[in-house]
């Protein structure tokens, strides 16, 4: 644990369990006050105008117009995100939120957080929008009481809402199926099914396969000359299923289960360097998991929620450049994971809610690899958190315990950990008018070294330290209703710090790579959003929604030869603009992407520099009656300029290309 963090966790815990000495004066608040809050509290925790922290989502009509095929590309939109795509349609997809690493983020499958013990990421590429009804990112942490010990456990955390069953009153079933197919031989059908077994149960049923060989066009330039290549090895297979039951008993009981698989094959086309343009590495990945909840309401003022958790994962990668005693690099990984959560949620007064959390997992991981450490590990985690909810006022605090358990059948393990990690958040209405709030929050949070890091062949270090992050953030949100428009302004300034950075420096060759503790990072960044909205009459309606970041994440590691230069791939300008329009059966939506100049190596010389990219995006559906149901028809057009550009150096990204969809509802 790091010095004077005692002081810290002293200090919230006597606001946890003394929030009467703290807040004797705001307690005595006149009762009429109290009970509009308690009208609106679950509403407005919520909302992101009341939230705490900075939170920006996409859900509905507008996720579904967005020209998305998955998780990755949608969150493209999201400001003070940089996504990693190593090309393709099948190129693997993970993010970076505000500079920190994509191990920083969490994941959430309704509500349960995805995990990858392996290597910490979690490639946003293999989930489709196409069963998604929300999808949400939170700076910090989400707010609710009712979530998990894990959600708290994150420097940012991505939500992942799964569509529920719809029925109207004369259907006991609804049904949709759709295809898409286009640029790169794509070829992707899907269908959804959902039945009303009665009125407390009904049941889900998405599935959906993608197939595309992925070959696409670029131009390349070697310094000499300039050419046009294929680019090859960039195919892609893969399935999805997912079958949910949800139930409800009376206005006390709910719960709902969850089976998904994901199975698929890809090449990994590979950088293109040394005028190569193919390689031929494939990669196999496979995983099933089954998670449940359960939530039960003893009367109005205590409530618990159950949630578990069994998942496996499989991954196979081929190298037939790298040979070995056994052959041609064949390596297969697979992966346990045992998870189970209770959350305690006490209101005490209407604007005084505690929430107790504890989760258990555990992961364990195997491979066909000679001595292989086979690492298991155990974590405990205990959150105790609450929020102060008034009219001109949301106040949250909450104090996370985390206790790490390691063991190896090979060599060393990592050594037992216990860490405390504080976070403290505020909403205020600081004017008459609640249609301006500020917000702020400061959270510390850490990200342990994951399996990769600790026990790779030739790699780990098992006396490797977590990566601790410190983050504070003040904004505000201001949202203003006159007639039929609706604009929202929201802000935020941030500064972010990353100690102890586990990087991997080169040892007696450069096949021989070791991970230290070594780097920090500073970053001061800035997010600002713009959205607006209008009916005009029954017939048209537009929304139009901008974002900017800047960013300044400079590398401050002690003795660095690199000390006070941005660190890779981190523009310091980036944005983007969609807008969304709809006339009778026709919508129209035109979006933009821009990325500002970045650099692919720690030095800010010309050698590492990136150009500026941006991409024009634009699409049209039109819905009509068929046999009495609702038919869409849909065309896109990607990259309409036809830009060449590559977001991972030496990896181009395709130029335009199309799409073609149709969606059939019974």
């Amino acid at each position: 644990m790091r010095k004077n963090s005692g002081y810290i966790q002293f200090i919230l815990l006597g606001l946890l369990v003394c929030p009467s000495l703290v807040l004797a004066q705001v307690d005595t608040l006149p009762a009429i006050e109290l009970q509009e809050v308690l009208v609106d509290h679950n509403k407005k925790l919520y909302h992101a105008h009341y939230s705490p922290s900075p939170v920006q989502f996409i859900a509905g009509e507008k996720l579904k117009r967005l020209q998305s095929l998955n998780v990755a590309d949608a969150l493209r939109y999201f400001s003070g995100i940089q996504l990693k795509d190593y090309g393709g349609i099948g190129g693997i997809k993970t993010v970076n939120v505000r500079s920190m690493g994509s191990q920083h983020t969490g994941v959430f499958y309704d509500g349960i957080q995805l995990g990858n013990a392996q290597n910490g990421q979690v490639d946003l590429g293999k989930f489709s929008l196409d069963n998604i009804e929300k999808l949400s990112l939170y700076q910090g942490q989400r707010t609710q009481m009712e979530q998990s010990a894990k959600s708290y456990a994150s420097a940012n955390t991505i939500y992942l809402e799964t569509k529920r069953p719809e029925f109207t009153d004369d259907k006991n079933y609804e049904a949709a199926a759709g295809l898409r197919t286009g640029s790169f031989g794509l070829f992707n059908p899907s269908l959804n099914f959902s039945y009303k077994i009665s009125n407390a149960v009904a049941v889900r049923l998405s599935t959906e396969m993608i197939r595309a060989h992925g070959r696409y066009d670029f131009q390349y330039s070697n310094g000499v000359y300039d050419t046009t290549a294929v680019r090859n090895n960039a195919d892609i297979a893969s399935y999805r299923l997912e079958a949910s039951v949800y139930g409800e008993h009376g206005n006390s009981d709910s719960w709902k289960i969850k089976y998904y698989h994901y199975d698929s094959q890809r090449g990994l086309p590979g950088a293109v360097v040394a005028n190569r343009f193919k390689r031929p590495q494939r990669l196999w990945n496979s995983n099933d998991f089954i998670q449940w909840e359960y939530t039960h309401d003893f009367e109005e003022r205590y409530s618990i929620k159950l949630r578990g958790k069994y998942s496996e994962d499989f991954s196979r990668y081929v190298d037939p450049e790298i040979v070995t005693t056994s052959g041609l690099l064949d390596n297969e990984y697979n992966q346990q994971e045992y998870y189970l959560s209770l959350v305690h949620t006490y209101k005490v007064k209407p604007s005084w809610i505690i929430s107790l959390a504890t989760d258990l997992e555990h992961n364990a991981m195997q491979a066909n690899l000679y001595r292989f450490a086979y690492p298991k590990r155990s974590s405990l985690l205990n959150v105790l958190a609450s929020v102060w909810d008034f009219k001109w006022i949301n106040f949250q605090v909450s104090l996370l315990s985390t206790g790490i358990y390691e063991s190896v059948e090979h060599y060393q393990s990592a050594e037992d950990f216990q860490e405390y990690s504080p976070t403290f958040l505020f909403n205020v209405q600081p004017f008459s008018s609640p249609d301006f709030r500020l917000r702020g929050f400061y959270k510390s949070i850490f990200r342990l070294p994951s399996f990769n890091d600790l026990y790779y062949t030739s790699v780990g270090n098992t006396f490797l330290s977590p990566e601790y992050s410190d983050q504070i953030n003040v904004g505000f949100s201001w949202k203003k209703q006159r007639s039929n428009i609706l604009l929202n302004i929201t802000s935020d300034i941030y500064k972010v710090w990353i100690t102890d950075k586990i990087v991997a420096v080169p040892g007696t060759n450069l096949f021989r790579w070791t991970m230290f503790n070594l780097g920090e990072v500073v970053t001061n960044g800035l997010e600002t959003n713009i959205s607006t909205s209008a009916n005009a009459g029954a017939d048209f309606n537009f929304t139009v929604n901008v974002g900017y970041t800047f960013q300044e994440s400079l590398d401050v590691t002690s003795g660095g030869n690199s000390y006070g230069q941005q660190i890779p791939y981190i523009p310091k300008h980036s944005g983007s603009l969609s807008m969304m329009g709809s006339y009778k059966n026709t919508e129209f939506n035109y979006s933009f992407i821009y990325t500002g100049e970045r650099f692919s190596q720690k030095a800010n010389i010309l050698s590492n520099y990136l150009q500026p990219w941006y991409t024009h995006d634009l699409s049209v559906s039109y819905s009509l009656m068929l046999f009495k149901n609702p038919l869409k028809a849909e065309m896109e057009i990607n990259n309409v300029l036809d830009q060449q550009y590559a977001v991972i150096k030496n990896f181009p990204m395709p130029g335009r290309s199309f799409r073609f969809g149709l969606n059939y509802q019974l």
